[in-house]
């Protein structure tokens, strides 16, 4: 037991933690633990808005396994953060919200910035620790560190702001981590002897291969077995892309190589994947998921096991020390799936060779409204560029050991189809939050976790003007990461609902912007606008160049055209219907 502060007893368990990084927005509720980061070796990253600050810590989590950590002043800035916790919690990341609170002989009162801070966050967090007396200031706060690891996911550590002052005597927790096995030896068992009769096994690598560090176990299981594997929706970096096994992304704007395969699978391996709805949709017209394959789910989270699909056999494990049991009960086993191989090879490479020739012919959208909005763009000023044709131009470009992040919105869900990795922790996502103004900030993090490499957000025009603020963070810090924006005026994922439900009564959804290139300029960072196919390539190559080694930022504006692809949500629109007259006309 040592004698120190609150204070002193909140930085002393985040050093312990090994934090080394915090982002947030200074403020009076918790100046008196700031004050001592420094000599404890934690920097603070001053941010423009609270919710960069938590997706910041979401992307410097993805890249780094470790803690993300973000904090604010009480009551506003505390509930700016929410949303960026909310996409941090779909990622499974092990992000601390640290929310100072008003002090405790004024609440209930109303007083400034006062709010009940603990059922904001209700939702998206896997443990809530309030630190009741200040005695506890450590014990609360190495509780939250342990369990964001352990749950997989954000905590909070909520602290009535008078509490970071006073004299106590505490010991210091040392971290605490699961040791996480590959799951019982029945379920496993099980698993071995289907897996032994299965003629054509398909395995979905998720987002727990990439947190477990297990790609070589999945690699392995895969090469025993010689079926396809298949990226669970935005997880394209679970599995590398060069691999002749690799098939490609499910779900939205995924890979119809991949859903073409799985469709006949006879058991399919979901390692490390909760199975989530909307990475299992139907998709290019394509009901691909198997009704009669036997499924084999592993994942870390019990709750998670047959909760989406119906399960053969449910793991409970680490997706990396799973497989690898697997492999070790089957690598002996004569296989019924060996008979097979060379033919289940062939048609790999066929329907991936069908795939990327689909996509090299796949220039522009062919839908009534795109070609109305390819025809219109002939009369405007400019030379707006497609879609698809710009995204794979961004792919040809990317360096091997690059890393991206996609917003939400049309054209960032079209890109799913061009994204390519070869090594883990590479692409991030909002998930199933499904956030605009997620990318670019995530990117942020994700740079100063991994500043040797080259980092690139993507993100159209409305999601970017909800985080290009940040810019000014990347100059003001010196954190080059290049953003690319897609300039097409418009709102496209719901206004492609519009198109389809709404017979083209587009409402709230065209957006007349200024040049976001001249913007980035004027706050300190590079800017181009490209509206040439040919210089898309050359301007990304340009842009990460000045990246790593020049240390700039760049904005990278393309001009797009209106086209749009498949809608966001089909399954939850419908076309209208109206019954009073007023409206009898809006069908």
């Amino acid at each position: 037991m040592t004698r120190m502060t609150p204070s002193e007893a909140f930085v002393e368990t985040m050093a312990a933690n090994g934090v080394t990084t915090i982002f947030g927005i200074m403020g009076s509720a918790f100046m008196d633990a700031m004050d001592i980061f420094a000599p404890a070796g934690i920097t603070m990253i001053p941010v423009v808005h609270e919710q960069g600050a938590a997706h910041m810590a979401d992307g410097y989590s993805r890249v780094s396994g470790k803690h993300g950590v973000c904090i604010g002043q009480n009551g506003p800035g505390i509930s700016n953060c929410v949303t960026g916790i909310a996409a941090a919690y779909w990622a499974h990341s092990p992000v601390v919200v640290v929310t100072p609170e008003s002090g405790t002989m004024g609440m209930g009162l109303g007083g400034f910035q006062e709010a009940n801070q603990l059922p904001m966050f209700q939702e998206f967090t896997k443990y809530q620790g309030h630190v009741n007396n200040p005695k506890r200031m450590a014990e609360f706060a190495g509780r939250c560190f342990d369990r964001a690891m352990s749950e997989m996911g954000p905590t909070q550590l909520n602290i009535p702001r008078d509490y970071f002052y006073g004299d106590i005597e505490c010991e210091i927790p040392q971290p605490q981590r699961l040791d996480r096995g590959a799951g019982g030896d029945n379920s496993l068992k099980a698993a071995a002897d289907i897996l032994a009769q299965a003629k054509n096994p398909v395995i979905i690598s998720g987002g727990g291969v990439v947190m477990a560090d297990g790609l070589e176990a999945c690699q392995a299981l895969a090469e025993r077995l010689g079926g396809p594997v298949v990226n669970s929706y935005l997880h394209n970096d679970s599995f590398p892309a060069s691999h002749p096994q690799w098939c490609g992304p499910l779900g939205y704007q995924g890979s119809k190589a991949a859903m073409k395969l799985i469709s006949k699978a006879d058991v399919i391996v979901a390692l490390g994947t909760r199975l989530g709805p909307f990475g299992t949709l139907p998709q290019y017209g394509i009901e691909y998921w198997p009704g009669d394959a036997k499924i084999i789910q592993i994942d870390a989270d019990h709750k998670m096991l047959g909760l989406v699909k119906k399960i053969s056999v449910g793991i409970c494990g680490d997706a990396k020390a799973s497989a690898t049991a697997l492999l070790s009960l089957i690598s002996d086993r004569t296989l019924a799936c060996d008979a097979n191989r060379d033919q289940r090879m062939e048609e790999m490479k066929a329907e991936k060779d069908a795939w990327e020739r689909e996509l090299n012919e796949w220039t522009h959208e062919m839908d009534a409204f795109s070609l109305d909005m390819i025809e219109e763009q002939k009369s405007e000023p400019g030379n707006w560029l497609h879609p698809r044709q710009v995204l794979r131009e961004l792919e040809k470009a990317m360096p091997k050991d690059v890393m991206v992040s996609t917003d939400i919105g049309n054209i960032n869900s079209v890109a799913n189809s061009y994204l390519r990795f070869e090594r883990p922790r590479s692409f991030f996502a909002a998930m199933s939050w499904g956030n605009c103004g997620y990318a670019f900030p995530t990117m942020i993090g994700a740079k100063i976790a991994a500043p040797d490499r080259p980092g690139i957000s993507y993100a159209g025009d409305g999601a970017w003007g909800m985080s290009m603020s940040e810019t000014m963070t990347c100059v003001r810090h010196n954190i080059p990461v290049t953003a690319v924006v897609f300039h097409n005026r418009q709102w496209g994922a719901e206004k492609k609902n519009q198109v389809d439900f709404y017979s083209r009564r587009f409402v709230a959804g065209d957006l007349d912007n200024q040049s976001f290139a001249g913007i980035g300029r004027a706050m300190g960072a590079e800017g181009m606008t490209v509206d040439n196919l040919e210089d898309v390539g050359p301007a990304l190559e340009k842009a990460i160049d000045m990246q790593m080694n020049e240390g700039k930022t760049t904005v990278l504006e393309i001009m797009c055209s209106r086209e749009l692809g498949d809608p966001f949500r089909r399954d939850a629109l419908s076309k209208p219907v109206r019954y009073l007259e007023k409206y009898k006309d809006y069908v």
